[in-house]
């Protein structure tokens, strides 16, 4: 049965979909621009979208929901907010470690999981289209693994400071950022069924704080610094939250009722090329991308655009 599409107001939808394009896209410059450890970042992220989330859910009265909960779903909650800390941990420090380029690209590997773990999980197998975009993904993922460590122009300082980068922490940042696919690609499965049965902010909501809880554990655990920060890393977090999280995600969320779930997949995978280009001319980072990232890059995503395209059928 073919899904029901509304119509938003005329011209809306391309601006929201610019800004989400945006939004998503300033995430890993903004995280490489940044002084911070992973963990701060990350948790300075999901506190600051605690209160918006927060807030929206007080005015819509949405909280309510949360009434019908059972056990079950608080545990599945946890589940999924405990692989979206993870993901959110492993992806920023890869950001450190290895290009913009490279991160943004092998962290979007994310489908591969959700495909491979329906199919095990739910029984939902592969189409031949799906099988072939994966390996077409993974073998872009070996060709940009070969790659060096990227040329700056600028000599930017990077996550946590780090001014140089090595083959082999090229290589651990690439390791990191695909953890990053694999710990989101379960976070989409585990909160599957939950999200089902609470809407949007809700289950954002509950998800989200599970995730703020959990970086906060591992920043005790770790010792990572959470406070006091520069006003200078105060900005960034903002930054990182008002546009990723807000415009991007939210705003691709908006998407799915007016257009059909593979033109947003697509959407999504614009995240890479709109991060490459800014690391690449913002002052301070001026990242210049390996021809093999960049090969490599267009080789994943052209795989993971001939799986996204499935949904049409």
């Amino acid at each position: 049965m073919p899904e029901t599409l509304h119509h938003p107001r005329r011209g809306l939808l391309p601006i929201v979909l610019g800004a989400a394009f945006l939004g998503i896209s300033v995430s890993g410059p903004l995280a490489r621009l940044s002084s911070a450890h992973p963990l701060a970042i990350a948790s300075w992220r999901l506190a600051f979208t605690m209160v918006i989330v927060g807030a929206l859910l007080g005015i819509t009265g949405t909280w309510r929901e949360y009434r019908s909960l059972a056990r079950r779903d608080l545990l599945v909650a946890l589940g999924a907010g405990f692989f979206l800390a993870l993901h959110f941990w492993s992806w920023i420090a890869s950001i450190g470690l290895t290009s913009v380029a490279a991160s943004t690209v092998l962290v979007n590997m994310h489908p591969i999981v959700v495909v491979a773990g329906s199919a095990l999980l739910f029984g939902e197998k592969p189409s031949r289209r799906q099988l072939l975009g994966i390996a077409i993904a993974l073998a872009g993922a070996f060709v940009l693994g070969l790659d060096a460590p990227p040329e700056q122009v600028d000599g930017g300082d990077g996550v946590g400071g780090a001014s140089s980068r090595t083959p082999s922490s090229h290589l651990t940042g690439n390791l990191l950022a695909l953890a990053g696919a694999v710990a989101v690609g379960i976070y989409y499965l585990a909160g599957r069924s939950l999200r089902q049965r609470l809407s949007l902010w809700p289950y954002v909501g509950l998800v989200y704080g599970a995730c703020f809880i959990t970086l906060l554990a591992f920043a005790g655990v770790s010792g990572a610094p959470l406070w006091p920060q520069p006003p200078r890393e105060m900005l960034i977090f903002a930054g990182i939250t008002l546009g990723p999280m807000m415009l991007g995600h939210t705003g691709f969320n908006w998407a799915l009722r007016y257009v059909p779930a593979y033109v947003v997949s697509l959407a999504v995978l614009s995240e890479p090329v709109g991060a490459t280009i800014l690391a690449a001319i913002i002052p301070g980072i001026g990242e210049i991308p390996g021809t093999l990232t960049l090969v490599g890059g267009g080789i994943i995503l052209t795989g993971l655009a001939l799986g996204a395209l499935e949904e049409r059928r």
